[in-house]
């Protein structure tokens, strides 16, 4: 197998045993990055040189754990110290912050290589689009805003990244581009150092080649109370099917996806069950749109202040509250999610997980769509975790993502029974 193609947690395993080395295996994706990236633009920072002495430096190191030695990449409106956190903005053009996000001290602390930055979407809420291609069809959208982290791990140019999410900006690029992604629970994972977009909703996104990889990023950030990843029996699994209010909105082949999925899983002995919502969910992907867009009042205002004549209209229009959201209104509207998560994870019991889309549909033609979060938001609102399986693919060949959702804080228990089912969708993997 070549070196680029082996996950993170295949390479953590042999580099245990002597058998890798961290420079030969960042060395292969930043020779994949250079035969790639040309065309899918996923990478809007990358040191070569920077990456190798880092991925040595490891190698002459002590073991600190999994992650050492593995490299990653990183969205950019995540602060690092050493590359320039850029935000896709001309506001900051060249910006170098001085020192790492959480997420990222984190990794660094547990000897990981930072490979480089991810395009994104402006303030991964707007303004100016990535130029991220679709690695499955250049055509295409890799969604968004993570869209460079999903493009770099789905075209093979590094096995890890992390994403954000607001809307549906991890779990649909995921999804368009054919890979694992996963939302964690809300606030599991630190937000600082971070651009924050909307502070009721933004989580920290993973992105990973299988389960097993999520495993390992998911123990970094401390979200698991065991060491080893171990898959349940699908015959032991109670799986809750739901098409959510959203439904009519989905593509007839994705539709068919969902259907399909739950088709092989009951095949492979899960217990399968409708999972409907009541109608007092049907207004949940408006409130997060209130929460998500009322967020930016307060993100983008010292931007506002001190360069409005060179802010995006985007978020000119949120600083001014263009849209009207008054006080009452956003009482009410954090009272009914409050309502709404107390109503589903009661829902929820005795599931080991429900089962959804995670897009309308396949990627769409262009690159100045982002794509819809139609599936994503009322989770994103109800902060539960959520894990993209890939392997369906759509009426024009491309991927076609599903999701599994468990409660808030049972991440742990999402990444076991994704461990189970994922085989089941994708047991070869998807190559672009």
């Amino acid at each position: 197998m070549e070196t680029w193609k082996l996950t993170a947690a295949q390479a953590s395993a042999l580099m245990l045993d002597g058998q890798l080395s961290s420079e030969d295996y960042t060395r292969a994706f930043l020779e994949r990055s250079a035969e790639r990236d040309p065309a899918v633009k996923a990478w809007t920072w990358l040191d070569p040189q920077a990456a190798l002495a880092c991925a040595r430096e490891r190698d002459r190191e002590p073991r600190r754990g999994p992650l050492h030695g593995i490299p990653y990449g990183v969205k950019d409106v995540i602060n690092t110290r050493d590359a320039p956190t850029q935000h896709n903005s001309p506001l900051y053009e060249g910006h170098r912050p001085g020192e790492d996000a959480n997420c990222v001290a984190v990794l660094r602390g547990l000897g990981a290589v930072m490979m480089g930055k991810t395009e994104t979407l402006e303030f991964a809420s707007g303004g100016r689009r990535p130029l991220t291609r679709n690695p499955h069809n250049l055509a295409c959208t890799p969604g968004g805003s993570s869209s460079g982290s999903g493009a770099a791990v789905a075209a093979g140019m590094v096995p890890l990244a992390l994403g954000t999410q607001t809307g549906g900006s991890t779990i649909r690029p995921a999804a368009f581009c054919g890979i694992h992604g996963m939302k964690p629970s809300y606030g599991r994972i630190s937000f600082e150092g971070i651009k924050h977009y909307s502070v009721h909703l933004d989580t920290v996104g993973l992105y990973g080649r299988c389960v097993d990889d999520l495993w390992l990023l998911a123990q970094a950030y401390r979200l698991l109370d065991t060491a080893t990843l171990e898959a349940p029996a699908a015959s032991a699994l109670t799986i809750g099917v739901c098409e959510t209010p959203m439904w009519s909105l989905a593509a007839p082949d994705a539709q068919a996806a969902l259907h399909r999925a739950a088709e092989l899983m009951s095949h492979a002995g899960v217990r399968l069950q409708p999972f409907v919502l009541s109608s007092r969910f049907d207004t949940m992907t408006d409130l997060q749109d209130v929460l998500m867009h009322e967020g930016g009042r307060a993100a983008f205002l010292p931007d506002y202040l001190r360069a409005r004549h060179a802010l995006h209209p985007d978020f000119v229009a949120k600083v001014e509250n263009q849209r009207g959201f008054h006080a009452a209104q956003m009482r009410e509207v954090l009272d009914t999610v409050a309502a709404r998560r107390v109503e589903l994870e009661a829902q929820m019991h005795g599931f080991d997980a429900v089962l959804t889309l995670s897009a309308p549909g396949e990627a769409t033609l262009g690159i100045a769509s982002q794509g819809q979060a139609t599936f994503n938001r009322i989770w994103t609102a109800l902060g539960v975790p959520c894990i993209n399986l890939p392997g369906l693919v759509g009426s024009t060949g491309l991927p076609i993502g599903v999701q599994l959702i468990q409660r808030r804080y049972e991440d742990e228990r999402l990444l076991q029974v994704a461990s189970a089912l994922s085989p089941l969708l994708c047991p070869q993997g998807i190559s672009a």
